[in-house]
């Protein structure tokens, strides 16, 4: 089986992708979190 060999371009690029996803997807589990916080919380004041 043959695989592939990346260049180091290459690896520097998908490693960059790779985070931009990861802090992405990071940032809209903190504004879900955020979001469900007041929904739940804003029923409790009254």
């Amino acid at each position: 089986m043959e695989t592939v060999q990346l260049s180091e371009a290459q690896k520097k690029s998908r490693r960059g992708r790779n985070i931009a996803l990861g802090i992405v997807l990071a940032c809209l589990v903190v504004i879900f979190y955020a979001v469900t916080l007041v929904k739940v919380g804003g029923g409790m004041v009254n």
